[in-house]
């Protein structure tokens, strides 16, 4: 029987973190368990950073961004003798469950730290890339994307002004599902993702044949090795299309800050109240993910970053919107 349950955020921040906090500390707390909060995620686990959490520890954080138990990455906690301190503090403050929500590296150190330590670990996926298998979407996804439409618009208003073509980098250095979803929601001319190799030739011969009457053109980059980066790829662009007013854009971290949305809210508290009922049912290693609307489990060591090709309807059905 789990009577203290712990949560912490681990690993980049994401809209919806604060939700899902909320959710685990009130589901747990109905079902009479205690709860405490480790702050920076697995370096506090070693540090002993732990505060105990009530009903009013998480009032009022439902719409904040960012998370209000703080985040890190630690290196200590790839050691054995951080994982060892990590252990005994869970033991000293008698923690019988742990939720943690972050991302792929998040949910590989906790399957590294059960092989020392038996007290259970559930998962809620957490990161703006929603790169992960075993959820349609991840915290703060919803968020991002929504940002980076919202920014985007904003761009084409000067854009149409002076008649300029923008290159526009968003984040998904490894996972291009921001830049796919949020430049089919925002009308761009082209999209350029991880998962596809980047065929300069067939961008320039598009943006040669791409309507003369469009008054902008707004191309979505993920950044990413493949593309190289959006300056330089803007500047290449520019050699052999010299008849471009060409600009480019970085959005960079904007696109994890911000309120989260509403779908966002909903899916965080979703994986929170059941990420506890996981533990109290005997549940371990396993995260929390929603498919087809509905709550799912998947483990660890099956939850990591898809790296395949994604989405060809959503890629053909973008050319041919970009007509």
């Amino acid at each position: 029987m789990i009577k203290k349950i712990a949560v912490l955020t681990s690993g980049g921040d994401a809209p919806g973190m604060n939700a899902c906090i909320r959710a685990v500390v009130r589901t747990a707390i109905y079902n009479k368990r205690e709860v405490a909060g480790i702050m920076r995620g697995y370096d506090g686990l070693i540090h002993d950073e732990f505060i105990p959490m009530n009903v009013k520890s998480v009032s009022g954080i439902i719409h904040r961004g960012g998370t209000v138990l703080k985040t890190a990455r630690s290196a200590d906690f790839l050691t054995e003798a951080g994982m060892k301190k990590a252990k005994l503090n869970l033991e000293k403050h008698k923690i019988e469950g742990v939720v943690a929500i972050g991302g792929d590296g998040t949910f590989r150190g906790a399957l590294e730290f059960s092989k020392i330590c038996s007290i259970p670990f559930v998962g809620c996926p957490g990161t703006i890339d929603n790169d992960l298998v075993g959820t349609d979407f991840t915290i703060g996804y919803d968020t991002a994307i929504n940002t980076v439409v919202d920014a985007v618009d904003k761009i084409r208003d000067t854009a149409e002004s002076h008649d300029r073509l923008f290159f526009v980098e968003v984040m998904g250095r490894d996972a291009g599902l921001i830049a796919l979803r949020s430049g089919i929601g925002s009308g761009a001319e082209a999209i350029l993702i991880s998962e596809a190799e980047t065929d300069f030739e067939k961008l320039i011969q598009h943006l040669k044949e791409s309507r003369k009457d469009k008054s902008s053109k707004i191309v979505i980059v993920s950044e990413q090795s493949g593309t190289g980066t959006v300056v330089a790829l803007a500047e290449k662009v520019k050699k052999i299309l010299p008849f471009y007013d060409i600009r480019f854009s970085v959005l960079g971290h904007i696109q994890r800050g911000g309120n989260p949305s509403c779908m966002d809210r909903v899916n965080s508290s979703r994986m929170g109240f059941s990420a506890v009922e996981a533990l109290l049912a005997g549940e371990k290693g396993v995260m929390i993910g929603i498919i087809n609307n509905k709550i799912a489990y998947t483990q660890f060591a099956n939850a990591v970053k898809h790296l395949d090709e994604i989405h060809p309807d959503l890629q053909r059905m973008m050319r041919i919107l970009a007509l």
